[in-house]
């Protein structure tokens, strides 16, 4: 098989039809298999992929989580269901148009040190979503998450995380990813291993990225491929008190400390990334 696409929902069922309707229609020339995983949904997700999913497509397959372990632990697993020689993982909140996945495979065909990849995110406008990013430091992910990056230095060192001084018009390899949607090779992941499972959300996308550099694999940015993606940062908008009581925010915290207590404080771009420099 081609390709294994990864959709990992908790609590999104609403989004489920769109994103695979989207891929159904807008997948050709690929051999390929859905595997939804419900991460242990509250919403009744599983009674709906059951009665209004799996009936309408054959590529779906249900993957029941006994219990939601985060973000890392539901795509895991996903992948070890998988069949695919390539894995997509991408969340329900993700529109494929203009035959994608297809064009993501065939890069990875034709570049065999590339180990994980991800597409040109936008949102419903046509606006450009910062989904590659540089290595941070602890103080960039506090910026990001409170009222502190309204300033004008916290403006400087997050324009810097977020590459701004780049168009994101061309492909290229970057230090690392989000994981709304990425496509990784199987031999490069077999080697590199799962997602870590300590972190239960947040993080784990840049932690699996460093690993894959660590192991001579590449990671790619696809200006080319263009995707929409409905997601929202709003604890962004909070003041320095509201963040405080923002439980996403904790949980970020948390798997940040935990990134930074693994691989230390300071990041520079990998070897192999200085090259493209």
């Amino acid at each position: 098989m081609d390709l294994s696409i990864i959709i990992l929902n908790y609590n999104s069922k609403d989004y489920l039809l769109p994103c695979i309707k989207g891929i159904t229609e807008h997948t050709a020339d690929l051999d390929y298999e859905i595997i939804v995983v419900d991460n242990a949904s509250t919403d009744s997700s599983v009674d709906y992929i059951e009665r209004k999913l799996l009936p309408r497509f054959n590529e779906v397959k249900l993957v029941k989580a006994k219990t939601n372990g985060g973000y890392a632990a539901g795509n895991n697993l996903g992948i070890k269901a998988a069949s695919g020689r390539y894995l997509a993982m991408m969340n329900p909140d993700i529109i494929i148009w203009g035959n994608s996945l297809k064009q993501m495979v065939d890069f990875m065909d034709a570049n065999l040190r590339v180990g994980i990849a991800g597409p040109r995110l936008l949102s419903p406008d046509g606006s450009l979503q910062y989904a590659c990013y540089s290595w941070p430091t602890p103080q960039v992910l506090l910026y990001r998450r409170t009222a502190l990056g309204r300033f004008r230095f916290a403006e400087r060192a997050i324009d810097k995380f977020l590459l701004k001084d780049w168009d994101h018009l061309d492909s290229r390899p970057v230090d690392w990813l989000q994981g709304s949607c990425v496509i990784a090779r199987r031999e490069a992941l077999e080697q590199v291993g799962l997602m870590d499972e300590r972190y239960f959300m947040y993080v784990e996308d840049m932690d699996w990225c460093r690993r894959f550099w660590q192991g001579g694999w590449e990671v790619w940015y696809l200006a080319q491929i263009e995707l929409i993606h409905y997601h929202q940062r709003a604890s962004a908008k909070d003041s320095i008190w509201q963040s405080l009581f923002n439980k996403m925010s904790w949980v970020h915290l948390i798997s940040s400390i935990k990134y930074f207590r693994k691989w230390g404080i300071t990041h520079e771009s990998t070897n192999q990334l200085q090259i493209y420099k």
